[in-house]
C-alpha cells in the first residue's frame, strides 16, 4: 500500500473575487384573505359569494363553477387554500374538509358537453354558476353580491334570454329570485378567500366526476387528463373519433 504525502505550500495571498449576480428568488404568493370580501360587506352587503370556473379549455366533461358564501361573521379560510392550480390535486384534496365547514355554505354547477354544444361556453358557465348560486340561496337565502374570477361577467343574464340559453327549460334552471351584484376581479382566485375557496371545491368535484366517467370511455385517459388536450388524449381522438362526453361543436384535433 502506498501513502500519499501533500507538500506544504507557502502561504499566498488569495485575491479577492469579484461578487457575482445570484438569480432572483421569487417571494412566496402571500395567501388570500377576506379583504375585498369584506369590504363589500362593510358597503352594506350582507352576503358575499366568491365563484370560480374549471374545465373552461378542455375538450371533453363538463365546465364546472363554484361558489362559496361567506358574511361577516366568517373567519379566515383554511390554511393552505390557494388558487387550485397551484396546488397539487393531494393538497386540494385534503383541503375538502376544512372547506366543508368553512364559510355560510358552497356548492358547485355543472354544464355538461351538450349543453356546451348547444349554447356555446359562455352561455354554458353562466348556466353552470347561476346552478350553483340557486343551490346556495335554497340553504341560506339571497346573495347579494358575487366576486367573479377574471375580467368578464359571464354570469349577470343578458337582456335576452334566448340569446343566452335558446332552449326553454334552461331559462328556469337559470333564474334566481334577487339578481347579486357582479364584481369581476382579475386574480381574484389569488387573492380573495371565497373565490379561491370556490376553486378549490370546483376542481375537486370535476375531477372527481372525469375520473368516474375515465372507466366507461378508457381510451381517452380521463383519470389522468380529466377531460383536456393532452398529447395521449389527442391521440386517442385521432384514433377512435369523439364520444358523447367530448364537446362536438368545437373543432377538435381528429386529423394528424
Amino acid at each position: 500500500m502506498t501513502a500519499t504525502t501533500t507538500a506544504p505550500t507557502a502561504p499566498h495571498a488569495t485575491a479577492p473575487t469579484a461578487p457575482h449576480a445570484t438569480a432572483p428568488t421569487r417571494a412566496p404568493l402571500r395567501p388570500p384573505t377576506l379583504r375585498r370580501e369584506r369590504a363589500l360587506l362593510g358597503g352594506g352587503a350582507l352576503v358575499v359569494a366568491g365563484m370560480d370556473e374549471v374545465g373552461r379549455g378542455a375538450l371533453a366533461g363538463p365546465v364546472s363553477v363554484g361558489v362559496v358564501a361567506v358574511d361577516a361573521r366568517t373567519r379566515a379560510c383554511p390554511r393552505g387554500v390557494a388558487d387550485s392550480k397551484l396546488l397539487s390535486p393531494a393538497a386540494r384534496t385534503a383541503l375538502l374538509p376544512a372547506l366543508s365547514r368553512w364559510g355560510l355554505a358552497r356548492a358547485v354547477g355543472h354544464a355538461s358537453p351538450a349543453e356546451i354544444d348547444a349554447v356555446g361556453i359562455i352561455a354554458a358557465l353562466r348556466l353552470a354558476g347561476r346552478r350553483a348560486l340557486a343551490t346556495l340561496t335554497a340553504a341560506i337565502g339571497p346573495i347579494d353580491a358575487v366576486l367573479l374570477d377574471g375580467s368578464h361577467d359571464w354570469l349577470t343574464l343578458p337582456a335576452e334570454l334566448d340569446l343566452l340559453l335558446g332552449r326553454a327549460d334552461a331559462v328556469d334552471d337559470a333564474r334566481l329570485e334577487l339578481e347579486p351584484t357582479v364584481h369581476v376581479l382579475i386574480k381574484a382566485d389569488r387573492t380573495c378567500a371565497s373565490v379561491a375557496a370556490a376553486s378549490v371545491l370546483a376542481k375537486c368535484e370535476r375531477d372527481a366526476l372525469m375520473t368516474q366517467l375515465a372507466p366507461t370511455f378508457p381510451a381517452y385517459g380521463w383519470a389522468e387528463n380529466k377531460g383536456y388536450g393532452s398529447a395521449d388524449h389527442l391521440a386517442a381522438l385521432r384514433t377512435h373519433g369523439v364520444s358523447e362526453q367530448h364537446r362536438r361543436s368545437w373543432r377538435l384535433p381528429l386529423d394528424g
